[in-house]
């Protein structure tokens, strides 16, 4: 039971991160569009899907509290700053999103509303990601960081690193989804947001060598995770030459693979643990007979229903996009 419900986290915020990850990067790239046609054009490609996206951070939170009650309490204790503004940015980002369809002459302050919700909400994930990584204090399993404690000038740069890697997501899904216009301005801001990305990669790995940082033990002690890195850079590789070649399939799918990549480092290296050094899996997993109990509602029905929306969603809404005015 503590393995399945393992298993379906890391589904779900795996999830999460590629869909949700493009539905972001979108929106911080909308504030670069030029034209009207052209907003309308890139929420057209995320227009039926993007609620659905953030679906997947609401199965993750939910299966954390149910299964790893544990870990629920301690990182929220730890998060509840940065866990509150990106729910803020999350909201403002819907609340923009279906208001300025209706708004006329306040249009440009919901454009701008979403830009800054998409900001928020991908910052603060990745500044939460980094300061897991760099390390938290707990004492008896309570939060004794402060109210700050998560914010260090390494998690503030893994912030900023997220809101490349989805902005780059978000590039390559116009990319696949758009023509014309919309389609070649992402196309000549995929290389600049790459190298970004690849940047921010070289800045904290020498961070974590002259902070000497636990996790750098993990690559020490399991040479296997070198695999993952190689996968990421065949990816890479292939991600330049689709765009060399003016290709509009690949390039998502070689930085989803990225993404996967990235996520299956940080999970193996954090293994057995579920908060990094402090508390381990089977430490914080709750009761076998409420894993059991949550198994034959949630994970036997629910979970499959949920994946099997979104492979039809998916399905039904392929190809190219309409403006996001057909939508409504």
């Amino acid at each position: 039971m503590v393995m399945f419900w393992v298993a379906l986290l890391a589904i779900s915020i795996l999830i999460y991160l590629l869909l949700d990850g493009f539905d972001l990067g979108v929106g911080m790239l909308f504030g670069l569009a030029g034209s009207e046609a052209k907003r309308n054009a890139m929420l057209g490609t995320v227009a039926p899907v993007w609620d659905g996206n953030e679906t997947w951070l609401v199965v993750t939170g939910v299966i954390m509290w149910g299964s790893f009650p544990l870990v629920y309490a301690m990182v929220l204790s730890a998060f509840y700053i940065p866990v509150v503004v990106m729910l803020l940015g999350l909201i403002l980002r819907g609340v923009a999103f279906e208001f300025r369809g209706r708004a006329r002459r306040s249009r440009w302050v919901w454009d701008i509303s979403f830009v800054v919700g998409s900001f928020a909400a991908s910052f603060m994930q990745g500044a939460m990601v980094g300061a897991l990584v760099e390390g938290l204090q707990f004492s008896n399993n309570d939060y004794t960081g402060g109210t700050f404690g998560w914010l260090t000038a390494f998690s503030a740069l893994c912030g900023a690193g997220l809101c490349f890697g989805y902005a780059l997501l978000g590039a390559c899904w116009l990319v696949r989804k758009s023509e014309g216009s919309v389609r070649d301005d992402a196309r000549r801001q995929i290389p600049t947001l790459a190298i970004g990305v690849l940047a921010f990669l070289v800045i904290v790995f020498a961070h974590a060598l002259v902070e000497h940082l636990p996790i750098l033990r993990r690559w020490v002690e399991r040479p296997y995770l070198f695999v993952f890195p190689l996968i990421g850079f065949v990816a890479a590789m292939v991600l330049a030459r689709s765009i060399l070649n003016r290709n509009d399939y690949w390039p998502f799918h070689m930085v989803a693979l990225i993404f996967v990549s990235a996520f299956a480092t940080l999970a193996l290296s954090f293994w057995p643990y579920m908060i990094p050094f402090v508390v381990t899996i089977d430490e914080a997993a709750a009761p076998h007979a409420s894993l059991a109990f949550m198994f034959w509602g949630a994970g036997l029905f629910v979970f499959p229903l949920m994946l099997l929306y979104m492979l039809v969603g998916y399905r039904i809404f392929r190809g190219k996009a309409a403006s996001a005015a057909e939508h409504y």
